[in-house]
């Protein structure tokens, strides 16, 4: 039996700079969609995934996202005092406990690979959770939680999946596939970022991972790959003849939210998932028809 995924890590030392002026002093993930910020949501996906131990890998100018994950003494205190106390759940009910968060640098934007290997001695020896806050998912069931209960059959490394137009697969992480059940792909291989006349198939992993601890073996090598930076996909293919490898395709609708459009998309489809915004803003769309 696989052994239980109790540690998730959040690469969140990006710059954000597709969003510049917006984030020129706010950090990308946290940018809202609807009320919550991007790493909100993340961290909501992780606990309801039973994860107990959250690591940001941050960098400069990321103060505002670490006091997300703390009490806000004089807002609760005037919230409490006016009787407020949805807005006081709203704020402080999803929260990690003290002791289940912790944070380390990432001191230059060297890519993901080098952002999870930053987080090397909080993981240690055990098999861990990855989550890009830019991928938001709209599920019933928690992405990572089907990643978890996926993990629990099969072991080894567990990433999301979906299936992209041959153009795209230059965007992407792309598998190279040996058997295909159509939940389950088991990979004999990734390709990271291949042109599309080059990519041995569509399948492309979406920013959620679960991860051997055995990555780090080559993460401590330091090669660098696509774009002149460490990438983690590079070190998931060169375990993939002693640790099993396989793409989840996940049950949900993702949304790119590191991207203008997307990001606007995934305002509006949440938002008409909401009882009190859904007719109002369902309203709204019917002007731009």
């Amino acid at each position: 039996m696989s052994r239980r995924v109790r540690k998730c890590v959040f690469p969140v030392g990006g710059m954000g700079t597709r969003f510049l002026p917006a984030t020129k002093a706010m950090p990308k993930e946290m940018l809202p969609v609807v009320d919550k910020p991007l790493i909100q949501y993340a961290v909501e996906e992780a606990i309801a995934a039973g994860i107990e131990h959250f690591i940001f890998v941050t960098g400069r100018g990321k103060a505002a996202l670490e006091d997300h994950f703390d009490h806000a003494p004089d807002l609760e205190r005037t919230l409490r005092e006016r009787g407020k106390t949805a807005e006081i759940e709203a704020v402080t009910s999803w929260m990690p406990k003290s002791g289940q968060v912790s944070y380390t640098r990432q001191q230059e934007p060297l890519g993901l690979g080098h952002a999870v290997w930053c987080a090397r001695d909080l993981v240690d020896n055990e098999p861990f959770a990855v989550i890009l806050p830019d991928d938001l998912i709209l599920a019933r069931t928690a992405c990572l939680k089907q990643l978890v209960d996926a993990h629990t059959e099969v072991g080894g490394h567990v990433v999301a999946v979906a299936d992209v137009p041959r153009e795209h697969t230059k965007r992407y992480g792309i598998l190279d596939v040996q058997t295909d059940d159509g939940r389950l792909a088991r990979a004999k291989g990734l390709v990271e970022k291949p042109a599309p006349e080059n990519a041995p198939s569509t399948l492309s992993i979406i920013g959620r991972y679960i991860l051997h601890p055995r990555v780090f073996d080559h993460l401590d090598k330091q090669v660098r790959g696509a774009g002149n930076e460490i990438q983690l996909t590079d070190a998931i293919a060169k375990t993939i003849d002693s640790v099993p490898f396989h793409g989840l395709r996940f049950e949900g609708r993702r949304f790119d939210c590191g991207d203008k459009v997307g990001w606007l998309h995934a305002n509006v489809s949440f938002a008409l998932t909401r009882p009190d915004l859904s007719a109002q803003v369902a309203e709204v769309l019917k002007e731009f028809k």
